[in-house]
């Protein structure tokens, strides 16, 4: 088709080359036998694609590029949307009123939903490229509904919209929960009333405009920077969003560091030697896995004893890594050995402050930087080995754990071990010990275990109300009280009143399934006290850590 074209004179389009990898060496050899002085001169290529690393560069680099990406603010995004809408379309409805008022409110939460993507993690586990096909979609079922229906089906639309349309592109459970929750903000009977606002304050009211000219108008009347309520998040959410726009500038400017060290100073082998000896001097020696299993022996009405050694391996296969790479590089730095390209990941990172990836593979998730790392490695060592020395403590440190999961499971097994229950029909009641601390629990419950260690984002603990409530201006994080996890045989989950908030390792929230059938980063749904709807926690991406970024 492409040598037809050439010389006839014609266009082609070859659309999702993304989908084609096999066969993009052989168009870039097609590309490169192009004669500019033989092909016809109207002929032209168009192809389509995804960002991908199997599109060939030499055709990049040749070709010219558009690109179409959603403008940036909330406003530009709403205009765009009804620059593609007109009169006649609105008006061609059995009721044009219903129409223009849920047509304003889904271009709002389209908008709403890509620019959220702004505050990272905080605005969706991971960021999804959502189309002006979604939109479309949506309005053509919006106006399907009311012209199909006597009294419009908002449920229906709710589920077509967060399920289907949009929801097709969520795999993340959490940010499925947070897209319908934020529906239920958009696609209700109260849009249509005159007196509804979209935020908590009078900012974003539903528009009484008639045609598309009066809807412009409208747009550009509503504030120039978009305040994170008509996000759903806290005020705090535009510090996270100003960090992650300078840490990622900070990134790209270490990228573009220079190797070499300039004239003065230590040079860049003595600063990376210093850093790894100092590393290499504190690093723990690996565990004895079988002095471990001696002392705490397979036992099957206590399976923390297996949890332990397996804690142990998991930390062993990391010390083993570290202790040979720092060993070796610094053996490179001297000239005694060969610098090979792993040796080199590892000195260029521990120059730049960074984990490296070496060590990164065999660790647990972590986001802190180098420098960090190694302190929360030795307390985390230190937790294990007080746990070998005096015995399962009365209250666990959760952050210390490599595979917080199987911790889980094993104490759900020792309840039902004990009293002969399925484990299957096991679940948690969540008590929060908000009197107690680490360092004052000497005893552990009957059944069950005391955790602490997580960190709270998007809301704090009241210990006055023994409540979620909302954070103070200017602290995005803080400590999470002690709590009871108390095993509870075929327990019915209560009916209000609580926040299933979801806890994480790292502040990214998105993670993979392992083998093991776990994510990679979400560990539990905790149940928190609250005297507000689970839906106002939703849209603050409330959520639990185990570990911040330093």
């Amino acid at each position: 088709m492409i040598e037809k074209a050439m010389e006839e004179g014609m266009w082609v389009c070859l659309q999702n080359c993304h989908l084609a990898e096999s066969w993009m060496p052989k168009l870039d050899v097609i590309c490169e036998t192009i004669d500019a002085e033989t092909v016809h001169p109207d002929f032209r290529l168009w192809l389509s694609a995804m960002p991908s690393p199997a599109f060939p560069v030499a055709i990049l680099q040749n070709g010219i590029k558009m690109t179409l990406e959603p403008p940036k603010g909330l406003k530009a995004n709403l205009i765009r949307s009804y620059t593609r809408v007109t009169d006649e379309y609105m008006d061609q409805c059995k009721d044009p009123a219903s129409h223009k008022r849920l047509l304003f409110s889904i271009c709002l939460f389209h908008a709403v939903i890509q620019d959220r993507r702004k505050f990272g993690p905080l605005g969706w586990n991971i960021r999804y490229d959502f189309t002006d096909g979604d939109l479309n979609m949506c309005q053509r079922q919006i106006k399907m509904m009311i012209d199909d229906y006597e009294e419009i089906p908002y449920k229906v639309i709710r589920v077509l919209c967060g399920e289907i349309n949009y929801g097709g592109r969520v795999t993340d459970s959490q940010d499925r929960r947070l897209m319908n929750n934020m529906l239920n903000s958009y696609i209700i009977p109260e849009v249509l009333t005159d007196d509804f606002t979209f935020s908590p304050s009078p900012n974003y009211p539903s528009p009484k405009a008639q045609n598309v000219e009066e809807f412009v108008e409208f747009i550009k009347s509503l504030p120039l920077i978009p305040q994170p309520e008509i996000f759903g998040l806290h005020e705090n959410a535009d510090i996270t969003c100003d960090q992650n726009e300078t840490y990622s500038m900070f990134e790209t400017i270490l990228s573009l560091q220079p190797r070499v060290a300039a004239g003065g100073g230590l040079s860049r082998e003595d600063v990376i030697g210093a850093a790894a000896k100092d590393i290499f001097e504190r690093c723990p020696h690996p565990f004895d896995i079988d002095a471990v299993g001696h002392k705490y022996p397979t036992d099957y009405n206590q399976s923390m004893n297996t949890v332990l050694t397996q804690e142990c391996i998991r930390y062993n296969n990391m010390i083993v890594v570290m202790r040979r790479t720092l060993q070796e590089s610094l053996k490179a730095l001297k000239g005694l050995v060969v610098m090979t390209d792993e040796l080199e990941a590892v000195t260029d990172a521990i120059f730049d402050n960074q984990v490296p990836d070496a060590w990164a593979s065999k660790a647990y998730p972590s986001l802190k930087p180098l420098s960090s790392w190694v302190l929360d490695l030795l307390e985390r060592i230190q937790f294990i080995e007080g746990w070998i020395e005096h015995g399962p403590p009365p209250a666990y440190w959760i952050s210390g754990l490599f595979f917080p999961q199987a911790f889980l499971t094993g104490t759900l097994q020792n309840y039902a071990r004990k009293n002969g229950f399925a484990i299957d029909s096991l679940g948690w009641n969540f008590v929060v010990q908000d009197t107690k601390t680490y360092e004052n629990t000497k005893t552990a419950p009957e059944d069950g275990c005391y955790i602490t260690g997580f960190f709270l984002e998007g809301a704090r603990w009241d210990y006055e109300t023994h409540m979620l409530t909302e954070s103070r201006p200017k602290e995005l994080y803080t400590d999470f009280p002690l709590m009871w996890l108390e095993p509870c045989k075929d327990r019915v989950a209560p009916a209000g009143g609580i926040y299933n908030c979801p806890a994480y390792k790292t502040l990214t929230r998105a993670g993979v399934l392992s083998t093991t059938g776990h994510s990679t980063n979400f560990v539990m749904y905790l149940e928190v006290p609250t005297d507000k709807s689970e839906s106002h926690w939703i849209n603050n991406s409330v959520a639990l850590f185990t570990a911040l970024m330093f």
